[in-house]
């Protein structure tokens, strides 16, 4: 009989590969429909391992939720950059294989990166989603989050909506 082991670090610039992987599952089932398919396509292949290695190898802060040694899903975050919060920490992104999804690791991972960033000295943080993408709205309404603000970006030929959700 095989446990199940959870683990959240973390990442290193050896995580790259599967940090890559996560990342295309991840959007390709959060944002297939809500964002056009060839911009969301170039999104996803400008984000590979050689991506992830700069990134991770620059220090920036992600974790990783690992089961059982495979990576499952991760977390960025770092100093807030949207003016419509006056947070000073801020989650860029949070995603998780669709099969990890609904079995409570998105808050966990969450609330690893809230405890990290509180240990940092930010005081409070703010996250943003697209407003249609209503799993991961619905997903920081049930973790407390209060929208504060809106924001529009273009995302490929399109004007989108994002919702700036913040925690104290």
């Amino acid at each position: 009989m095989t446990q199940t082991t959870l683990a959240i670090r973390l990442a290193a610039p050896a995580d790259a590969v599967e940090i890559a992987r996560t990342h295309d599952a991840s959007w390709r089932y959060a944002y297939r429909g809500v964002i056009e398919g060839a911009h969301l396509e170039k999104m996803i292949a400008r984000r590979g391992p050689a991506w992830w290695k700069t990134v991770l190898t620059k220090g920036r802060c992600t974790m990783v939720l690992e089961m059982s040694g495979k990576i499952a899903g991760y977390v960025t975050f770092g100093p807030n950059r949207l003016r419509e919060a006056e947070q000073e920490g801020e989650i860029y992104e949070l995603y998780l294989r669709p099969e990890y999804q609904g079995l409570g690791f998105g808050r966990a991972l969450f609330n690893a990166a809230r405890g990290e960033l509180k240990r940092l000295r930010y005081a409070g943080l703010a996250v943003r989603a697209l407003e249609a993408n209503e799993p991961a709205n619905a997903f920081y309404k049930a973790l407390g989050g209060s929208i504060v603000g809106q924001r529009h970006e273009l995302i490929g030929r399109v004007v989108m909506r994002l919702n700036v959700f913040s925690w104290d």
